[in-house]
């Protein structure tokens, strides 16, 4: 999802065995946890490599050199329709970075990302992650350790898409992504290695992507911050005005494995 056009499956991934259920109010979630359809638009910005690494310090992981002094940082949001969580929407902030158990790569640029991603040495460490459901909420942080939070949402899925986000009576922003060019299917999913980092415990997950009706473009994002925290903390990683490219992605089947701790 946060992926570039044709970015390969890697097999580096965290794994551990599956408890067979977990409660979560007064619910059972069996592992792993299975989205058969959502529907979901992402930009990626290329920001000072030091900010995006003061932003992430306390999990202990190292934003990934993607650009000469630059770093990656992907706002996502998605629609999950049919999922074994329920149906609810959430935006992401989240940041390229290593993984923990492997080396930074020791060159910077598109080239030793894509390098990266297929031997498994890079991840995505989910930032923050707001959500407009109770349940899912309480799952994604009791499982995984997702920072989620309970926002509001004004979202508009058209030709090109948008939301609103709004936490405790604050904006955080205004999204938007203009319609790209659909791009060939890849051919196999995706497999990534999601971080979080919650009340000081950074967690690993196996987190694989089956995306279809995909498409892309330079740029194409637009965002207004607002005054919320998470929107100061995205102000102050110096975000330019155009982002990288933005993706749309019509139909995104996913698999969540169990957490591992650090």
């Amino acid at each position: 999802m946060l992926a570039a056009p044709g970015d390969p499956r890697h097999t580096g991934a965290v794994t551990t065995l599956p408890p067979p259920a977990v409660e979560v109010l007064g619910r059972t979630v069996d592992l792993p946890v299975r989205v058969r359809r959502a529907e979901a638009f992402t930009a990626m910005y290329a920001v000072p490599h030091a900010a995006a690494q003061r932003l992430i310090d306390r999990s202990g992981l190292r934003a990934l050199p993607a650009l000469p002094g630059r770093a990656l940082v992907g706002l996502v949001f998605v629609r999950y329709v049919d999922n074994d969580l329920g149906p609810y929407d959430e935006l992401g902030v989240a940041v390229l970075v290593g993984r923990h158990d492997a080396p930074l790569p020791p060159t910077a640029g598109p080239a030793a990302v894509g390098r990266a991603l297929r031997s498994g040495g890079a991840g995505v460490l989910i930032h923050e992650l707001p959500v407009d459901g109770e349940f899912t909420c309480a799952a994604g942080r009791e499982i995984w350790g997702f920072p989620k939070q309970v926002g509001t949402f004004d979202t508009d899925l058209g030709a090109d898409k948008r939301t609103r986000l709004v936490l405790d009576d604050q904006l955080v922003c205004e999204f938007g992504v203009r319609r790209g060019l659909p791009l060939p299917a890849p051919g196999l999913g995706l497999a990534l290695t999601a971080y979080s980092h919650l009340d000081g415990v950074t967690r690993a997950t196996t987190w694989e992507m089956d995306p279809t009706g995909v498409r892309s473009r330079p740029g194409g994002a637009t965002l207004r911050l607002g005054h919320h925290p998470i929107a100061r903390d995205l102000a102050g990683l110096g975000l330019p005005k155009r982002a990288l490219f933005s993706t749309t992605i019509a139909n995104l089947a996913m698999t969540f494995g169990p957490a591992t701790a650090l």
